[in-house]
């Protein structure tokens, strides 16, 4: 609510909506701006009309008497459509953006075509806008330029449209946009009277352009619209109100319209049958009236608001009492006033029923007359020492009661009137019983609080939320060299090295800013400083106390230093066991022959979770001729038990190779081994490549798809009938034959064997990552050359493509490349 439309009432109370002090009822500003709406619209209607007419040359629409009255001109049509439309949206609520800038425009308008117009009268000059739209076939029956309104109107539409513009902009006071808006009215409305009366003086003035009459009521309608358009503000305000002056305002108003035309159609009435004088001057003393009345409306609705701001002012002051005395009566202290001499003017409910004594018993009465002889000279005498002093005066006492001892604050205070002289003495007296005792209780909670952080065997601060010690415990003297008294009121970051404080600061900050923090342990990169300026790691362990006034933040402070040392032992001797394990692994797993006529690349990472070992391993075997056996495993497991297996299984399946067993028949040999292993669960594939006649023949037992890359084509899968992993047969007691498959490998081939390690992922699919593998190898070695250098880059650009993060996989990775070089390299 605005500064016009406050006004005195209860809180919570249910009142009308009020202006500058004074009240309306609900129904009457909604209904004003409804009407304000209706004549907008019924004055752009008018205006639509005038201008329909003008573009289907209807003469019943341009003028209400074709051929006799005067024709709404085009400019004149367009500018009440405009303003019409405008008022419209401006007093439309919710008022939107985009309706308000265009309400504006269309004012804007209308004001140009008004300005222009009478620019033309005063200088002569024809601007060129009065036959814009359309050319004026009017002109020959009617005085004046062809198209061009009447300067009267063209005043009326200037005063309306900067009426719009003030109306539609709520700083700017109401009165702005009413004051032009009642001249508009009176402009259209002496047209109407003119009519009304046969006077053709008044529908135009000298030898110009008259005004239609419809544009005269459009204008009439126009100056209801803007009048209303702020029914609560302004001189609306005045009218609208349901106090004594609305209702003054709006019989004087209804007095002043209905009146003054009565008693000039009398007059004229009485001049037609010869009794009266001229009809000009009956017309011109009619519209003189209807100013003077108005003028009289106005004053008398200024004098009525200050009578009816006096009497809502002292409604409200009547309303105050009542609420003070509301007040004292449910506040559950005790409240009395008394006289200098110590009588009681008045006291409340609390009061009566503390004494037990009604109202009308306190009244008029000293303390000796109501209360205890002891308690009343002690409630006398602090009545005097406060007047003695003239301040306030509060003290806590302990009175007993017949249910036992209680304690109470009481206030004194003194009552003056607006000359500053004291003339009565105010008091208020509150049982503190329970308050007292809470902190009573709050103070042994402190002590078993201060006593437990003393217990503690680490150092303990507690900080505020901008890191400023508000307590330690006596361990930070033997931890930091520093006295807890000496601490307080220092920021906890002196306690750190200064070329890390900021980023100590920085992380306890973070940490306090978290919406809930949970206890959090901090050991990285910690340090702590003694008074000696040498430093050490610490633990830090804080969290978070949330006390009625403050977020205070509580951290445990460890000395660490042994702890790093043993940390630094344990990692030189882990170090030390991890070189001994990729040893054994690299020994186990050997290097691969170099063949002249077989390509190769490969790379192997271990698991991070074990010492450098793990199960995977690959055998490049050469066989008789241009013949070469492969093969690939994975034994499940990591550690060195995987490692050990595995190179059991790598000289068995070399053995096995160099015999010329076919895929098959290898595969079932390395079953029987793993069979007699226990609890051993192993994936292998085997595949022979035979270079002369230009084909791969393979055996899988559980392990994933070859990637094959031929010449001028793209990487795909190597079809292969998929078996049991090695060492399921003899566990299923069901032999199940591990079966072989034959593929063409034409020469420029390059082949792609991996374990699992490369493209199983948590959450992923696996033969889209297979699928990933070969566009990657497809992307890579398309259309090059199979030398080793080529696939080496190639294994380098797969590994990091599909393990990105490398130093935290948790399973091995084997990747092995063989390209098949033409017959001529």
């Amino acid at each position: 609510m605005t500064g016009g439309e406050r006004g005195p009432g209860p809180p919570g109370g249910r009142r009308a909506p009020q202006a500058d002090g004074l009240p309306f009822r609900p129904p009457v500003p909604a209904t004003a701006r409804a009407a304000a709406r209706c004549a907008a619209l019924a004055a752009a209607l008018l205006g639509l009309t005038g201008l329909t007419g003008w573009f289907t040359d209807t003469e019943a629409l341009k003028s209400v008497l074709p051929g006799y009255a005067v024709s709404m001109k085009v400019n004149t049509a367009v500018a009440l459509v405009a303003l019409g439309l405008s008022l419209w949206a401006t007093v439309r609520e919710p008022a939107r953006p985009r309706a308000v800038a265009a309400a504006r425009a269309a004012s804007a308008l209308a004001v140009v075509i008004g300005v222009l117009t009478l620019a033309e009268y005063v200088t002569g000059v024809n601007a060129g806008i009065d036959e814009l739209i359309l050319d004026d076939d009017t002109a020959g029956t009617q005085t004046g330029a062809p198209g061009r309104m009447g300067p009267n109107t063209a005043v009326a539409l200037t005063l309306a449209g900067l009426a719009s513009l003030c109306a539609g902009a709520r700083r700017i006071p109401a009165w702005a946009a009413q004051v032009p808006g009642l001249a508009v009215g009176a402009l259209g409305m002496l047209r109407l009277y003119g009519a009304a009366y046969r006077v053709p003086q008044l529908e135009r003035f000298g030898a110009y352009t008259g005004m239609a009459l419809h544009t005269a009521l459009a204008l009439v309608l126009l100056a209801v619209a803007l009048f209303l358009a702020r029914p609560v503000e302004g001189l609306a305000g005045l009218l609208m109100n349901a106090g004594t002056t609305g209702a003054l305002g709006r019989w004087l108003v209804l007095t002043v319209v209905i009146v003054p035309p009565l008693l000039g159609w009398a007059v004229l009435a009485g001049e037609d049958a010869g009794l009266f004088g001229p009809r000009l001057g009956t017309a011109l003393l009619v519209a003189a009236h209807v100013a003077v009345f108005t003028a009289v409306v106005f004053v008398t609705l200024a004098v009525g608001r200050r009578v009816e701001v006096s009497h809502a002012r002292l409604e409200w002051q009547v309303r105050q009492n009542a609420l003070l005395r509301a007040f004292m009566d449910h506040t559950p202290a005790v409240v009395f006033i008394k006289d200098l001499e110590g009588r009681y003017l008045a006291v409340n409910t609390t009061f009566e029923q503390s004494l037990g004594l009604s109202r009308d018993q306190v009244l008029g009465r000293r303390d000796q007359d109501v209360m205890p002889s002891a308690l009343a000279r002690r409630a006398r005498a602090s009545d005097l020492a406060m007047l003695a002093s003239g301040r306030p005066l509060q003290r806590q006492e302990v009175l007993t009661l017949p249910d036992g001892p209680r304690e109470f604050l009481s206030s004194l205070f003194p009552i003056s009137d607006a000359s500053g002289t004291t003339y009565a003495v105010g008091g208020v007296v509150t049982d503190i019983t329970e308050r007292v005792a809470a902190q009573r209780e709050v103070e042994r909670s402190h002590r078993r609080f201060t006593a437990l952080l003393e217990s503690a065997p680490d150092a303990t601060l507690i900080t505020d939320g901008d890191g400023t010690v508000v307590m330690a415990n006596r361990q930070v003297r033997r931890l930091f060299g520093r006295a807890p008294e000496e601490l307080a009121g220092t920021r906890v970051v002196g306690l750190v090295p200064a070329a890390r404080r900021r980023r100590h600061a920085a992380l306890l900050g973070a940490y306090l800013r978290l919406r809930d923090p949970r206890p959090t342990v901090l050991d990285r990169d910690l340090y702590g400083m003694r008074r000696d300026g040498s430093e050490f790691p610490v633990e830090v362990s804080v969290s978070r106390l949330q006390s009625e006034q403050q977020t205070l933040a509580v951290l445990t402070v460890r000395d660490i230093t042994e702890r790093r040392r043993l940390e630094a032992e344990r990692a030189e001797r882990y170090e030390q066991q991890r070189r001994i394990a990729y040893t054994l692994q690299h020994s186990l797993m050997g290097e691969p022959p170099r063949l002249p006529h077989l390509p190769s690349a490969h790379r192997y990472l271990a698991s991070v979770q074990d010492p450098g070992v793990g199960g995977d391993w690959f055998d490049v075997i050469p066989l008789d001729g241009r013949r070469t056996g492969v093969v690939i495993g994975d034994v499940m497991g990591r550690g060195l038990e995987a490692a050990a297996v595995m190179g059991q299984l790598r000289a068995a399946s070399h053995a096995l190779a160099r015999t010329g067993a076919a895929p098959g028949a290898l595969m079932t040999g390395l079953d029987a081994f793993v069979g007699d292993l226990a609890d051993q669960l192993v994936t292998c594939l085997y595949l022979v490549i035979d270079q002369a006649a230009h084909r791969v023949t393979l055996c899988s037992a559980g392990h994933l798809p070859v990637i094959v890359l031929p010449p001028g084509g793209h990487a795909r899968r190597l079809r292969a009938p998929v078996g049991v992993p090695l060492g399921v047969n003899d566990s299923s007691g069901v032999r199940l034959r591990f079966e072989e498959a034959t593929h063409p490998l034409p020469p420029g081939s390059t082949l792609a064997l991996y374990t699992d390690g490369l493209v199983e992922r948590p959450g992923t699919d696996i033969d889209a990552r297979i699928d990933d593998l070969a566009r990657v190898l497809d992307r890579e070695l398309a259309g090059a050359r199979a030398d080793p250098q080529t696939l080496d880059r190639a294994a380098a650009r797969l590994v990091g493509a599909l393990t990105p993060d490398a130093a935290s996989h948790d399973d091995d990775v084997t990747l092995l490349l063989l390209g098949v070089p033409h017959a001529a390299g």
